[in-house]
């Protein structure tokens, strides 16, 4: 059986990297819902981080990608 370990390797880093930027994300709404945002802007702060997190996941998939070394 073949297995790829250099997708295996970018599968995971991505999921690492993925969680790394839902914690930091999900941080900063919260401290701008903190700081008095108010709970009239939760629904387009949400959106706004689910963009951000969808767009900065999408270049690590094309950075690891295109730069991650044969194994």
């Amino acid at each position: 059986m073949y297995f790829d370990l250099r997708s295996i390797a970018i599968f995971l880093e991505v999921v690492l990297l993925a969680v790394i930027t839902y914690s930091v994300l999900y941080g900063i709404k919260l401290a701008v819902l903190d700081l008095g945002a108010g709970a009239k802007y939760n629904k387009v702060l949400t959106m706004a981080i689910v963009a951000l997190g969808i767009i900065v996941v999408i270049f690590f998939i094309a950075h690891l990608t295109t730069f991650y070394p044969e194994i």
